[in-house]
């Protein structure tokens, strides 16, 4: 569809499908070119639905073969078919099937959506939309039907034919070189959840029995010869099917279940029953090709998409709006379980600088929308970290503020209640509503209102009362579309920190929970503590308890003691990027001195040398996040208007220099005894011990460039590693000159014949802070590693430019530009991967005046070219409004 007829579509126009679809037999013929597709529906009116309605099936880009209505040719008067859409102007009034044809042509589907071919395997996917790229269809998620799929294709193509559910049947196809693979789902699905494989496939397989006594044979697909590399994602699947029994309950449903790694993929993977496909980056691992993040990655991911098997599977969603549903549930769950397989502090720190980074600027922007939107024009946009993460944590702030027993019974209650439908967050609330005895209409909220919420706290000390009183105001800046806020419900963890560390809480407040919680669910609060007897330092928002900025004005000192003395690791390690986030915004808005960094660099210098020395190896992990200042893109946030991304560079690198000098003695011997002996391991403290010991790398790199460059080649050549010796290429490209160049082409030279590797290499060079690297970037869509055609190659070189906040956002607009022009020629084949290249330009509202200029003269070019696809349109208008 074009942008000149994509219709807004609203959540309050939402009524039921006036037909349903009770079962889908498909038969696929797979061919390169002409695959043909012949679907059986049993079609019958919904009683809820509309009577005497036509029957109305999705489609995208199709071509209609025949189409037959109980087993007789229908005549051409009785429907009206084109690439976008079937009717049938009077259908039956009864229960009917319909038998349609159609041909696709998998190989010119660059889109990546419905059904095409990567490296010669024919994979599928259909979320949000891409089965009417398949055939007409109900293509919504409110119809669900049980499928039972007939694969055919030439033998020597496609040995390995898999779709949704058990395996019923294989065979040859007599007189030719085909055969044949028939697969059964028992549980009713929407389409979007339909998939296949078919292709040339080497696995890794294992038994698995269920808490209920179930067999189940595990495998994971992927490419010839790599299936050695297929272990640590099939492990992780058997790690989280447990977790998943004891901690909610779930057992899986199905004799099999299988996951597929694909090179060409828009998305990191897709849930469908039974059998996932992933993009080959979150299945493949070894300690050559994959980095620690990339198992932690591919840990999370493989849980993740198993989870949804029953949140968003199971129960899925009554339509698009209720995203957030599957969404946002399954991240929290694949977070917990993340905690759990690993570090729970150090967890939740890495998930709140991606919320931070992510979704806090896209609530602080013109793309900012509710967890739960109200309308869109292309739902492929709101994949966002706003459903996602956002989402996430509004399950978090549930379970926080009805307590882990009530937490318990309502999910229980969710998912006995719901099972087997298409539900919707009122439905969801109300099962927590019911086992907590609370009204969560007023916590509704968070899925209906945008922005993120600022808590303004300050504290009074009465010594003779023995009284401390803690003030809270909150509020929610304007969005678009929502000039006015309601006060949140916002769960606030507390603490207050006395001298030697945690102090007593005592208040008669009703705001009080216990157990250090007060419900701040007003536009004010004030809350007395009784029995302090020294002045307390106030620790809020233990563990992050809500999604929002807080404002406290406490002095260096006090924020200095909360570092040693806080019990909540998180405001520990928050109270050292509070002091660092104050002195960047002073030192990175236009005009100020970055050397006036010097007091705030001793002070950190001091904190971070004495933790180092007392506590860097209990917790090499935490002590690696502790050490890692707030990104650059975090100051521009906190600045907000007026932006100069190359002055608060400036500062960054001001301040990380200093304190890597202040540090530069005792980091050699650090780096030495962190070193870790023997082979290398995945587990959690090998990959603590070695974030740490790189983090550490990096600070000699700025501090002492020469030291840096020695032991950054030296790191290289003798690392075992992938972890190991990109740390020494990130670390070499803080140091320009002819050694940083010549590891450079040293790691493409090792690392040849590897293509998710070299996408770390295109990013490492893509992300470099110099005024050249626009060229290098130019350069670098030459060399043979680069494709514009495959997502991730895409993400790599031109996503990593577009996250480089000096280079992006250059003064001379030539950053927005190029990216600009890049959106533009993807829009033509891959629209997906285009619109999301443009939400780059998020944030560009807050930049300086001749920025914000530049920026909107590219976002204006390619709002004004003819044929845009919905997805970049919907993001440039939203953009530009």
């Amino acid at each position: 569809m074009r942008t000149d007829d994509a219709p807004l579509i609203r959540l309050d126009d939402y009524r039921p499908s006036d037909w349903l679809i009770d079962t889908v037999d498909l038969d696929i013929s797979l061919h390169p070119t002409q695959t043909r597709v012949r679907s059986l529906l049993a079609l019958r009116p919904n009683p809820a639905g509309q009577t005497d309605a036509p029957l109305v099936l999705d489609g995208d880009e199709l071509a209609l073969k025949a189409l037959s209505l109980d087993g007789e040719p229908l005549d051409a008067s009785a429907y009206a078919a084109g690439p976008q859409g079937l009717t049938l102007h009077a259908p039956p009034r009864r229960g009917f099937t319909l038998t349609i044809e159609t041909e696709i042509d998998p190989a010119a589907n660059t889109k990546l959506m419905g059904l095409y071919r990567s490296s010669r395997v024919y994979c599928t996917q259909c979320e949000a939309d891409g089965f009417r790229r398949i055939t007409y269809f109900l293509d919504r998620p409110d119809v669900m039907s049980v499928y039972t799929v007939r694969l055919e294709a030439a033998k020597a193509e496609a040995p390995v034919l898999l779709s949704n559910g058990n395996l019923v049947a294989t065979g040859e196809v007599p007189g030719s070189d085909r055969h044949f693979a028939l697969w059964h789902d028992p549980h009713p699905k929407p389409a979007y959840l339909f998939a296949l494989v078919g292709g040339a496939l080497d696995h890794v397989r294992q038994d698995y029995v269920t808490a209920e006594g179930r067999k189940v044979e595990l495998a994971v697909y992927v490419e010839p010869g790599k299936a050695d590399r297929a272990g640590w994602a099939l492990d992780s699947l058997a790690r989280c099917m447990r977790w998943d029994e004891k901690v909610f309950g779930r057992n899986y449903d199905l004799d099999v279940f299988n996951v597929v790694a694909v090179s060409d993929f828009n998305m990191g993977a897709m849930e469908n029953k039974g059998l996932n496909i992933f993009n080959d980056k979150y299945v493949l691992a070894d300690p050559q090709i994959a980095t620690d993040g990339d198992y932690a990655s591919i840990e999370a991911i493989i849980a993740h998409e198993y989870f949804h098997n029953w949140t968003g599977n199971r129960i899925t969603c009554r339509d698009w709006f209720q995203l957030c549903l599957k969404e946002g549930l399954t991240v929290f769950r694949d977070q917990e379980f993340s905690s759990d397989e690993r570090s729970r502090p150090v967890k939740r720190i890495a998930d709140v600088r991606t919320l931070r980074s992510t979704q806090f600027s896209e609530d602080a922007g013109p793309l900012a929308h509710p967890v739960r939107p109200r309308a869109y024009k292309e739902i492929n946009n709101f994949y966002t970290p706003t459903v996602y993460e956002k989402g996430a944590e509004v399950i978090r702030m549930l379970k926080v503020l009805i307590g882990d027993d009530a937490f318990k019974r309502g999910m229980d209650l969710y998912f006995e209640r719901c099972d087997g439908t298409a539900a919707t967050i009122e439905e969801f609330l109300a099962c927590f509503a019911e086992s907590s005895g609370r009204d969560l209409s007023h916590f509704a909220r968070w899925y209906e209102q945008a922005g993120t919420p600022t808590i303004v706290a300050s504290g009074r000390y009465d010594a003779a009362a023995q009284r401390y009183t803690l003030d809270l105001a909150q509020s929610t800046p304007p969005t678009p579309g929502q000039a006015e806020k309601e006060p949140m419900v916002l769960p606030v963890r507390l603490g207050l920190v006395g001298a030697e560390g945690d102090l007593p809480l005592r208040t008669q407040s009703n705001a009080y929970a216990g157990d250090g919680l007060v419900v701040f669910d007003g536009p004010s609060l004030s809350i007395a503590f009784e029995g302090v007897t020294e002045p307390p330092i106030p620790s809020l928002l233990r563990g992050f308890s809500a999604p929002a900025r807080l404002e406290l004005d406490l002095s260096e000192a006090d924020l200095l003691r909360q570092f040693t003395r806080d019990s909540d690791s998180f405001n520990r390690w928050q109270a050292l990027q509070s002091i660092a986030t104050r002195a960047l915004v002073a030192a990175g808005r236009p005009g100020a001195d970055p050397g006036a960094l010097g007091a705030t660099a001793a002070e950190l210098g001091r904190a971070l040398g004495g933790f180092l020395a007392a506590d860097a190896l209990a917790d090499p992990a935490f002590a690696a996040q502790v050490l890692r200042l707030p990104a650059p893109a975090d100051i521009a946030r906190e600045i907000g208007k007026d932006v100069d991304p190359d002055a608060i560079f400036s500062a960054h690198r001001a301040l990380s220099t200093a304190i890597g000098s202040a540090l530069l003695p005792r980091l050699s011997g650090l780096r030495q005894a962190l070193e870790t002996k023997g082979p290398y391991r995945a587990d959690a403290a090998s990959a603590g011990r070695r974030a740490l010991r790189n983090e550490l790398l990096g600070l000699v790199a700025l501090a002492a460039p020469a030291e840096g460059a020695a032991l950054c080649e030296q790191q290289f050549e003798t690392g075992d590693n992938l972890t190991d010796r990109l740390a020494a290429l990130a670390a070499m490209t803080l140091i320009p000159g002819e050694r940083r160049e010549r590891l450079i082409a040293r790691f493409a030279e090792a690392y040849a014949g590897e293509p998710l590797v070299l996408d770390k290499w295109l990013m490492a060079q893509a992300l470099i802070a110099e005024p050249a690297t626009l060229e290098r970037v130019r350069g670098l869509m030459r060399h043979p590693a680069f494709s514009l055609g495959n997502p991730n190659r895409v993400r790599a070189l031109i996503g990593g430019f577009a996250a480089n906040l000096t280079q992006f956002n250059r003064a001379d607009g030539e950053g927005y530009g190029f990216v600009a022009d890049i959106v533009v020629a993807l829009d033509r084949t891959n629209p997906q991967v285009a619109s999301r290249l443009l939400g780059s330009f998020k944030s560009w509202r807050m930049l300086e005046p001749g920025r914000r200029r530049q920026a909107q003269e590219a976002l204006g070019l390619v709002a004004r070219t003819p044929n845009l696809s919905r997805d970049v349109s919907d993001i440039a208008e939203r953009a530009l409004a």
